[in-house]
């Protein structure tokens, strides 16, 4: 069942959205050569903490961390590391704030210095296919329009749609419906509808898009051992244009 949010709930939501862009901005002064995902991942379970937040995805089904942190062929739900980055890398800090009782959700590709001009347009195009997919998230389209203007975006530039790891609906549950696919027709899927809030959240990778999952149950590795990038915003459905909330 789809849960539609009234102007107060979207209000919480945004508050906790608040908290998750905040936290990342302070991150990407962070991710640096010679720093680790681990000491991100604390710091960024104490910036939710001293906000009045809680970090949502700590304990969701038994998931240890404040974030996922996912660099080299691990493409989401990595563990954050004790392993200092290295210089070109680039890397993924996935992380969901409860703020009251309500959730938001963002994940973020950051460069680790000065990287090669193949990973900068990878996180350029994924970054830009989020923000496709944004724009037909309004009352009245599909969610088959949103999975169309990604993987339109994909094909476009050449890179492949992880879309083993889709969006969702987000409230008072980290995942809600309705479920949002990457790739898509148009016209088809569940009507969007204000009120509803969801998550888009793509991945691309340079290789093949198939993944398997490591034996801890959660790391997300591609298959032929590519590199991918990921961007994602929470957002709130209107007649308009989309409110992004993180």
């Amino acid at each position: 069942m789809i849960h539609y949010k009234t102007d107060e709930q979207l209000r919480l939501i945004r508050n906790a959205g608040r908290i998750v862009s905040g936290c990342h901005a302070e991150i990407a002064k962070r991710l640096r050569p010679g720093a680790t995902t681990l000491e991100i991942d604390r710091f960024a379970e104490a910036y939710m903490r001293s906000h009045g937040a809680k970090p949502a995805q700590k304990g969701y089904k038994g998931y240890p961390y404040a974030t996922c942190a996912s660099a080299g062929d691990v493409v989401c739900h990595g563990f954050p590391r004790d392993v200092p980055l290295r210089e070109g890398e680039i890397v993924t800090i996935d992380m969901v704030a409860e703020l009251d009782g309500w959730m938001a959700d963002s994940a973020w590709t950051y460069a680790v210095g000065r990287i090669s001009p193949e990973l900068e347009r990878l996180m350029n195009v994924t970054k830009h296919a989020l923000y496709q997919g944004i724009a037909q998230a309004r009352a009245g389209k599909r969610i088959g329009d949103i999975g169309y203007a990604v993987q339109q975006v994909a094909e476009a530039e050449g890179y492949s749609v992880v879309d083993a790891f889709i969006g969702h609906g987000i409230g008072r549950r980290m995942h809600e419906e309705p479920q949002v696919h990457h790739t898509g027709k148009p016209g088809t899927g569940k009507k969007l509808a204000a009120g509803m809030v969801i998550t888009i959240e793509p991945i691309f990778v340079l290789g093949d898009p198939h993944i398997h999952i490591d034996f801890d149950g959660w790391t997300a590795r591609t298959a032929d051992g590519s590199v991918g990038a990921q961007f994602e915003h929470t957002l709130a459905i209107t007649d308009g244009e989309a409110i992004i909330l993180t």
